[in-house]
C-alpha cells in the first residue's frame, strides 16, 4: 500500500493530502530512510514522523485497504 494512503486509512494523518505534503517535505521515513508519498508499506515496517518539534515512531502490523475506526487503531502500534 502507499504510503500516503496507509497513513490516513490508520487514521495517523486526518487526510491525504496532509499526508502527501508530509512525505515531500521530507518528514516521512520508512525503516529509517526518508520516503516518498508513493513509498511501499508493508506489515513490520518502521514509520517514523516528525511533526512540528515532536517525532512519532510506529510499528505497522497491518495493511488494510478499508479500515473502520475501531480496525484503524489495529493497523500499528507506538514504538
Amino acid at each position: 500500500m502507499r504510503l500516503d494512503k496507509f497513513l490516513k486509512n490508520s487514521r495517523i494523518i486526518k487526510r491525504r493530502t496532509v499526508a502527501n505534503e508530509a512525505c515531500e517535505k521530507g518528514r516521512v521515513s520508512i525503516n529509517g530512510k526518508v520516503a516518498k508519498p508513493s513509498g511501499k508499506v508493508n506489515a513490520g515496517d518502521t514509520i517514523e514522523i516528525t511533526f512540528g518539534s515532536g517525532t512519532t515512531k510506529i510499528k505497522v502490523l497491518a495493511v488494510n485497504e478499508h479500515a473502520t475506526k475501531e480496525a484503524a487503531r489495529e493497523m500499528y502500534e507506538l514504538c
